[in-house]
């Protein structure tokens, strides 16, 4: 398993066969081999582009969600996850040790549309017993992707 290849396409997906090849030493067709056989087995999952939304037209909101949970017996923890990273507005949903459960990433247009969400299908869940939303107010980096740039913090400033 070429683990440096691995590496470079979390850094640069875009990168051409020829330039991964250059990059690391072997042929195309071998770099080409090994990333069919990494997306068979699913150690790739997928590529995505990382957008700053703020640039675009700020109508894009985020919220972390902590969710605690009662796991179904037999089941752990999976129906509700699966149950949860179905809706539209999820952007993931990762099984967490500590206080609570599970954290999901929820999108939507508006700070109402998440409150919305998160009361009307989140918190109604069987398996759901408490939530707990933290709104995002600035990306500053996302999947090792820097997003910030130099502008001042613009959350004002508390004087005593």
């Amino acid at each position: 398993m070429n683990i440096e290849l691995l590496k470079v396409l979390a850094t640069n997906a875009r990168y051409s066969v020829d330039d991964l090849a250059t990059m690391l030493g072997i042929s195309t067709d071998e770099v080409q081999s090994q990333i069919k056989t990494f997306e068979k087995k699913g150690i790739i999952c997928g590529y995505k582009a990382v957008i700053d939304w703020d640039k675009i037209d700020g109508t894009y909101v985020s919220a972390i969600v902590e969710l605690n949970v009662v796991p179904k017996a037999g089941l752990g923890f999976e129906e509700v996850a699966e149950k949860i990273a179905s809706y539209r507005e999820v952007e993931s949903v990762y099984l967490m040790s500590g206080v609570y459960d599970l954290n999901v990433v929820v999108k939507g247009k508006t700070l109402q549309d998440i409150a919305r969400f998160v009361a009307r299908e989140l918190a109604t869940i069987d398996s759901v017993t408490s939530t707990t939303t933290h709104f995002v107010m600035r990306r500053y980096k996302e999947m090792d992707v820097k997003l910030y740039n130099s502008d001042k913090d613009d959350r004002g400033q508390f004087l005593l």
